[in-house]
Formats: structure tokens, C-alpha cells, sequence
């Protein structure tokens, strides 16, 4: 009898917890169809405009077609082309080149703008719908009021250096192959260059005011602040601003064929505009797919290695400051 009553003790604990283990387990179930449906309308979405249009581009580049007649197969020979052809790889590396400098650029004055705009300065809030103008913009206005700007005739930039008596600055920015890339970079940067401040104004408003009052009683000045506390804080906001401007370098193309159109001779002709060009105005629509492949692979081969070497994928919350 009283070995039973003991095997009846036993039992209840291991009971009550293989009771709570399997409530846990059908409460993840649970949560786990909820995430899955509520994300169902985004996976749909995806999958129709970002995986279907990608795999629809993989088909095209092993076939030969104007985009009117019969297609016909012809296995890996775009493929051959590609790797053969020194305007298309000219291009690929025109794009890298404005990736880099765009990067180069957009990164510091970014974070310098979106600390200032974090800040409690006085009349910031205008100066900040101000500068943010250009995120109104599409690149097609853009395009257009920056090629009137830098005219070599009447453009703005031209009347101003002749004025200035700074006649050796008025130059064709556009019409040069020596300046045009540059110019390109230069304009790209001035329209992203608010969207990125926003991250950085953002990521810095998270950084708890804690640390900055330890570091003023320890005696820090402003560049220790900077370096020791506000650069590591934004670690994560820098990775997700790089992805997005290394990511967004290699879609260029309504800005640049508004300004240049891949001009002069080829030296603006980045690989989005070569793309383009290749399918509909050439009607090679495999051998300019196999371009669009090419974008696409190296976008996210890009985001795959920028997140592994940044231990983004294991990030944790700022919301604390630590």
C-alpha cells in the first residue's frame, strides 16, 4: 500500500510537467500558424514580384528571342557570350565603381547629418524638412533638374563658377567621359543621402542617454563619445544602411538614362542601363536577362556576405543601450 501511495507521488510531478511541456508545445504551434498567416499576404506578394520575375529571367537567359517571334533554346551560349563580352563585363564594373564611391560618400555625411538631426538644436526640425526634400523627388525630376543645373551652356553651376571668376570649374560635368561618372556619383549620393540620415537619426535616438551621462562624469569630450559609444551603438544601423545602398547601386537607371543615358561613349553605361539596352532596343531578351541574372545574383550574394561578416543575423536590441 504504501509503495503505491509513493508510485502515485512520483507519478503527479512527471505527470503535471509532461502536462506543461505539451501545453507549451501546442501554445508555439499556435503561434506559429499565427506568424505564418499573418505573413501569408507578404510571402504571396514576394513571391509573385520578386521570386517569380527572378526565375522567369533565369529561363529567358537560355533562350534566344527578340520578344515578338518563337523562342528557341540554346542552353549556356548567353551564358558563354557574357563572360566574353568586354562591354558587358566594362559595365559590371562601372557599377561596382558607383557602388563604392556612392558608398564612400552617402555613409559619412549620413551619419554626420542624422546625429545632428537627433539632436535637440535649435530650428532642426526645419532645417530637417528642408534637406529632406529630395526624398520627394522622383529620379526622373531629379534627372531633369540636374541636367538643366549642370548645362555647359546656361546651367546654373556654369553661370555661378564664370561669376565666381572660377571659370576652370565650368566644366561639362555631364558631357566629359572624365567627369560624367563622377558627376553621376555625385548626384545619386545628393538624393539618398536624406533617406540614410533618417536611419542614422533614428538608430541614435535609441542609444540610451544613460551612456552619455557615465561618459560626461568620467570626463569624456565629444569625439570620445563619439568613437566609444555612439559609432559601436550604431554598428547595426550601418550594416542595414550599406546593404540598402550596395543593394540599391546595382538598380541605378531611370536617373542615369535621363542624365547621360549611359553617355558619353560608354562611360556611364552601368549594368541595369546595359540591361535594358541589350533587351529593348537590341531585342535580345536572353542575352539581356542573363544582365538581370547577373543583378540579381550579385545583390544577394552581396546581402549574404555583408550580414556573415557582420554578425548582423545575431543582433540584439539597442532599446537599452547596451
Amino acid at each position: 500500500m504504501q509503495k503505491q501511495q509513493t508510485n502515485q507521488e512520483l507519478a503527479t510531478p512527471v505527470a503535471a510537467r509532461y502536462a506543461r511541456t505539451s501545453a507549451s508545445v501546442q501554445s508555439q504551434r499556435r503561434n506559429q500558424w499565427l506568424a505564418l498567416m499573418l505573413l501569408s499576404p507578404a510571402l504571396i506578394l514576394f513571391i509573385m514580384f520578386g521570386i517569380g520575375p527572378m526565375l522567369g529571367a533565369a529561363y529567358l537567359s537560355v533562350l534566344k528571342w527578340n520578344g515578338l517571334g518563337s523562342p528557341v533554346f540554346v542552353g549556356l551560349s548567353n551564358w558563354i557570350a557574357y563572360f566574353h563580352d568586354t562591354e558587358a563585363l566594362k559595365s559590371l564594373w562601372l557599377t561596382i565603381e558607383v557602388m563604392i564611391f556612392s558608398w564612400l560618400i552617402q555613409t559619412p555625411i549620413s551619419m554626420m547629418v542624422g546625429l545632428y538631426l537627433a539632436g535637440r538644436q535649435r530650428h532642426r526640425s526645419w532645417i530637417g524638412t528642408g534637406y529632406f526634400l529630395p526624398l520627394l523627388l522622383s529620379s526622373v525630376a531629379i534627372g531633369l533638374l540636374w541636367s538643366y543645373i549642370l548645362n555647359p551652356n546656361f546651367g546654373l553651376v556654369d553661370t555661378l563658377m564664370t561669376n565666381l571668376h572660377l571659370k576652370f570649374l565650368a566644366l561639362d560635368w555631364l558631357g566629359s567621359p572624365r567627369l560624367a561618372l563622377w558627376s553621376l556619383v555625385a548626384i545619386v549620393s545628393w538624393q539618398y543621402i536624406p533617406f540614410h540620415s533618417l536611419l542614422y537619426q533614428a538608430g541614435r535616438r535609441q542609444v540610451s542617454e544613460s551612456l552619455y551621462e557615465a561618459a560626461c562624469l568620467d570626463g569624456a569630450n565629444g569625439w570620445q563619445e563619439f568613437w566609444f559609444i555612439t559609432l559601436p551603438q550604431l554598428k547595426y544601423t550601418v550594416v542595414t544602411s550599406t546593404v540598402l545602398m550596395l543593394t540599391g547601386s546595382l538598380t541605378y537607371f531611370d536617373l542615369i538614362y535621363i542624365l547621360t543615358n549611359g553617355g558619353p561613349g560608354d562611360a556611364t553605361n552601368v549594368l541595369a542601363l546595359n540591361m535594358y539596352e541589350t533587351a529593348f532596343n537590341k531585342q535580345l531578351m536572353g542575352y539581356g536577362s542573363v544582365m538581370a541574372v547577373v543583378i540579381a545574383v550579385f545583390g544577394i550574394l552581396l546581402s549574404v556576405v555583408m550580414i556573415r561578416l557582420t554578425g548582423f543575423k545575431n543582433m540584439e536590441s539597442q532599446a537599452e543601450g547596451v
